[in-house]
């Protein structure tokens, strides 16, 4: 009866803990690469799409101005403030910190009074365009999850391009066009992501609500992710299913949020009016203080980690992948062609593992005692014996230990089971009193100078010692008993 009672209470548990890690704690997600269930056969990894958590991506990215001389600050120059033409007694000085605005301070905690950003030099050359491109760079792909924002400490640009890269620099295609005047700027009609539809959410357009007005928020600039998603995922985004389920399906839309580098086209200052006012150039400049980039690294669905090492993001690789994005199959596992892991069916997608070629199934070999079988099974995988966990089934779970194949801890340092005053020894053996032996201690040591113990001594001394073997043995079932 308690045997029976305890293997239907471990059965509930095995149940439990299964749907609860098939299940991640935020739904969707996809946090979780792989599992271990229990099968008829024994312990089996059960695989699942996963990616990384999205993170602040600026913390990882590399800034390049082009003119590469362009911020101000050398020489020392005065200039206006924005909104008063007469008030400039403002200085940028490259060798004074207090005065210096280098471009790293467009991605800094705000930790100067007043909010620190980049500037550049004033438009002291006009009517020669003053143009400033701002290339920030991984060297990895990543995918964004949230809003661009870019927040000018000046007014915002008068005409603007943000611009993505696919190919490490490569190549450009634009995001988005910003303007105070679209038509004349780009030959275009203005338009706001609220015009698009879920048919047009991947067009490109030039939108005036961010290149004009100076009121609150005036400084503000978004390249709006979460209102192109919401076409998928419906409003708030409560319908992640769907979302997931289009990047999945249409390959244009998950390459529409995927970059690897951002261009920022500075194209014309805040003017403010109609006419340059050429005798108050110093007026005129760009002045970034935050710039915003939420995203993941691209690891195609089978990584769950990226690392920042030597200055470079990379994935921490599953499913039998390799490469900085997952991208291709580990030698030897090209048994089927490489392919990203899918968010179908939700909500633990598909793995789509790369799984040994018929080559190197040979070479699989399995530990004999910790696997159930001695080769690899038709995925590559050993299948390993109960309490028995790795690659070649040669490793112990907790609360067991390796004796040709992995068995449960003789006793443990919560439950000591050894008896007599025996003590536990790292989990596995009963270390006895000089007077006693036993696997926990329960026997007598028989006594040489009287010529051994007899049977009906041993007894006589123990009576009760085949209850406390079988104690011991039910130690571990006692909790669950009560």
């Amino acid at each position: 009866m308690y045997f029976s009672r305890f293997l239907s209470l471990h059965a509930l548990w095995v149940t439990v803990s299964s749907v609860m890690q098939h299940y991640p704690s935020v739904w969707g997600h996809y946090d979780v690469c792989k599992t271990q269930i229990y099968t008829e056969e024994g312990i089996v990894w059960d695989y699942m799409a996963c990616q990384p958590e999205a993170t602040d991506m600026t913390k990882y990215l590399k800034v390049k101005l082009d003119p590469p001389d362009i911020t101000c600050g050398d020489p020392p120059e005065t200039f206006c403030a924005m909104g008063n033409p007469y008030m400039c007694n403002n200085e940028c000085d490259a060798s004074t910190p207090e005065l210096a605005h280098p471009p790293e301070l467009m991605f800094d905690f705000e930790g100067r009074h007043p909010s620190t950003f980049w500037q550049s030099a004033t438009w002291k050359d006009y009517p020669k365009p003053l143009q400033v491109n701002i290339t920030l760079s991984w060297n990895k792909t990543i995918e964004l999850t949230d809003n661009i924002v870019i927040t000018f400490e000046s007014g915002r640009p008068d005409q603007m391009i943000l611009e993505k890269s696919l190919d490490y620099g490569q190549t450009w295609q634009p995001y988005q066009y910003y303007a105070t005047d679209c038509l004349d700027a780009f030959h275009m009609d203005p338009k706001s992501v609220k015009d698009l539809s879920q048919q047009t959410a991947l067009e490109i357009i030039c939108t005036e609500e961010y290149s004009t007005g100076y009121m609150t928020n005036s400084k503000i600039i978004h390249f709006e992710i979460k209102d192109r998603f919401a076409f998928f995922a419906g409003p708030r985004l409560r319908n992640m299913a769907s979302l997931y389920g289009h990047l999945d399906t249409i390959k244009n839309l998950r390459d529409f949020f995927t970059i690897t580098d951002l261009r920022i086209r500075l194209l014309r200052p805040a003017t403010g009016e109609i006419f340059v006012d050429e005798l108050h150039l110093t007026r005129y400049f760009y002045a970034i203080s935050d710039i915003k980039v939420h995203g993941r690294c691209k690891c195609n669905l089978h990584a769950t980690v990226c690392v920042f090492d030597n200055s470079k993001l990379s994935c921490e690789c599953e499913h039998n992948t390799t490469g900085p994005d997952c991208g291709r199959c580990k030698k030897n596992y090209h048994g089927r062609p490489w392919s990203p892991g899918s968010y179908l069916p939700i909500p633990k997608g598909t793995a789509n593992t790369c799984i040994p070629s018929i080559s190197s199934i040979g070479k699989c070999y399995c530990n004999p005692f910790g696997s159930i079988h001695d080769r690899c099974n038709d995925t590559g995988y050993c299948e390993c014996k109960e309490g028995t966990s790795g690659p070649k089934c040669d490793e112990c779970l907790p609360g067991n230990y390796w004796l040709e194949g992995c068995r449960p801890n003789v006793c443990d340092n919560e439950l000591l089971h050894c008896q007599n005053g025996g003590t536990c020894h790292n989990n596995v053996r009963c270390q006895c009193p000089a007077a006693y032996t036993g696997i926990l201690c329960e026997k007598l040591k028989c006594e040489k100078e009287v010529g051994g113990c007899s049977s009906r001594s041993n007894q006589a001394a123990h009576p009760q010692a085949p209850l406390l073997l079988l104690t011991a043995l039910l130690g571990t079932v006692g909790p669950y008993l009560l």
